[in-house]
């Protein structure tokens, strides 16, 4: 049985303070374990105060929003996965589609920094998804096969297994437009029959699968209900710590 993981990606936003009064309302709104893994993605310039909230025993780890793949040098403005390790970070978010369109990221740079993220024990969460365009060219599977296949090149049985891959439409991010709980799920089924294909279907099986692309308190449960949805990258609901603790229960198991 796979744990849901919810992610927030506050992207650039929240200052220091911003990010501690979040934090004093979302977890007191959710209390204690239950039986989601919850990671909370802040801008860098955050990640050593909320390291220090979260490291008190809390209900939620700390993820990054980007790395470089080498572990030091001449790379200006760019952060390494030890400097994100001694914040204790365990996950970090690699090839977002803002990563990609903005500032030109491929897949081959997705790999070398997913490769460099699992030999320093970082957990990567892996964004793949398809433009409106190609979408509408009926390329969805041609472009998810192709960034699995070369964006987790050469990883081994267990670092797939230790990798999130988040399946978020570019479509869908920041538009108010969701795919369907039936488009996310083909999507979701697809990306895991490819996994089973390129490695074997015990391990595609163990592979959490999240859904990224205007997540909502409103939509989580059901895109959640379907069999392949793991769980939740949410970007702008996440910034509000009430409705991102609702989320969060969307996801929490049936007792």
């Amino acid at each position: 049985m796979r744990k849901k993981i919810i992610a927030a990606n506050w992207k650039m936003n929240m200052t220091v303070s911003e990010a501690e009064a979040f934090l004093h309302t979302f977890l007191h709104e959710i209390g204690g374990e239950n039986g989601v893994e919850i990671v909370i993605v802040p801008p860098f310039t955050a990640l050593a105060k909320v390291s220090e909230i979260l490291g008190r025993g809390q209900a939620a780890k700390l993820g990054a929003q980007n790395m470089h793949w080498e572990k030091s040098g001449a790379f200006t403005g760019e952060i390494s996965a030890q400097m994100l390790r001694e914040l204790y970070v365990r996950y970090v978010v690699i090839g977002h589609s803002e990563r990609r369109t903005l500032f030109g990221e491929t897949d081959d740079i997705v790999n070398r920094k997913v490769r460099a993220s699992l030999e320093a024990a970082l957990k990567p969460v892996v964004c793949i998804g398809e433009t409106l365009e190609q979408r509408d060219a009926g390329e969805v599977e041609s472009v998810l096969h192709r960034q699995i296949k070369v964006g987790l090149q050469g990883l081994s049985v267990r670092e797939l297994s230790d990798t999130v891959i988040a399946y978020e439409p570019v479509w869908a991010i920041g538009t108010g437009r969701t795919a369907t709980p039936e488009q996310a799920q083909a999507a979701h089924a697809f990306i895991r029959k490819t996994l089973s294909e390129l490695w074997d279907s015990a391990t595609a099986d163990k592979v959490r699968i999240q859904y990224g692309g205007s997540v909502k308190p409103q939509n989580a449960a059901e895109l959640m209900s379907e069999p392949d949805i793991d769980g939740a990258l949410v970007g702008g609901a996440s910034m509000d710590p009430r409705g991102f603790a609702e989320i969060v229960k969307a996801a929490m198991p049936a007792h």
